[in-house]
């Protein structure tokens, strides 16, 4: 199986994946729950469907600024406002009941602004040393791989590999935030964080193997049929991982609840991309970069 000599094919759909995504969230952006704007959410359900208008007047005369309200099945409302005390929430929570008859309030939450804001800034922050981290990690545990060969460069590759699962998933969750109202939490920075992780793992099992192969197989081997064979070696292992989590995670994402929806579809988005990144765009990356660096040694 040829895979590595398809290399340029697959970075190709690689980079084309991620322009649709890229745009929408320089477009559009992310629909930010109160996780990071701040504000409180109240969610409400009635016995039958109800006006949108009325609602928010009821609000409007508790001098309550609402932001947007969003409808989910089994007629229940999520009204986002800015912040509001418990005891606010009370008299609204009266003056809903009085009017619609069958109003249940489901669940208030507040984050302070000062909270959220504290949250974005952590979801970058964590980013970044997970990133950093893990290049010094690979970099130095492929310290003794032969020479001409760069653990730099398998620490590098794995990053851009990784960045690119990161990148793919916030970029589909700005397409669904603008078009079906699907808003990100601090839940949505841990699948992001998470997906990093699996796809590294997934990264450093075929960049172990080719580290072993480079001192294994002959030496007449370039390095481009060394990756290839690592890559055909360790397939079977990395899609039978992947299919095993995928399922859990589609059970979860059908069965679980509402509150773990967004989570768990960003950990499939994360966990699919991650499995094709780790054989399709990594270790074409490693090879190009190897060769162009070896090409460059050879003109000094």
């Amino acid at each position: 199986m040829q895979i590595i000599k398809y290399k340029f094919y697959f970075l190709i759909f690689s980079l084309l994946i991620l322009i649709p995504g890229t745009i929408a969230l320089f477009v559009y952006g992310l629909k930010l729950s109160i996780d990071f704007t701040g504000g409180s959410l109240i969610r409400y359900q009635f016995a039958n469907e109800v006006s949108r208008d009325d609602l928010q007047n009821i609000f409007s005369e508790k001098s309550v600024e609402v932001e947007t309200i969003n409808t989910e099945p089994d007629n229940t409302y999520v009204v986002r406002t800015k912040p509001i005390d418990p005891t606010k929430n009370e008299e609204i929570k009266i003056a809903i009941t009085e009017k619609f008859e069958g109003a249940n309030l489901r669940s208030f939450e507040t984050v302070g602004p000062v909270i959220g804001k504290e949250t974005t800034k952590n979801a970058f922050v964590s980013l970044g040393w997970a990133s950093v981290g893990i290049l010094l990690y690979i970099a130095y545990a492929f310290r003794n791989i032969p020479k001409p060969y760069s653990s730099f460069r398998f620490g590098a590759s794995a990053i851009i590999a990784m960045l690119h699962d990161a990148l793919l998933v916030v970029g589909i969750f700005a397409f669904l935030g603008h078009f079906f109202n699907t808003e990100v939490d601090s839940l949505f920075i841990t699948a992001i964080l998470t997906v990093i992780g699996f796809s590294v793992h997934d990264t450093i099992v075929v960049f172990d193997r080719i580290r072993e192969n480079l001192s294994k197989l002959p030496k007449s081997m370039n390095f481009e049929d060394v990756v290839n064979f690592s890559i055909v070696e360790t397939l079977n292992r990395s899609i039978a991982t992947s299919l095993t989590v995928l399922v859990t995670l589609l059970s979860l994402y059908v069965l679980g609840g509402e509150s773990i929806r967004t989570f768990v579809l960003a950990m499939l988005i994360g966990i699919a991309s991650g499995t094709y990144s780790s054989i399709f765009t990594a270790s074409p990356i490693l090879v190009i970069w190897e060769k162009f660096a070896q090409t460059r040694a050879k003109k000094k």
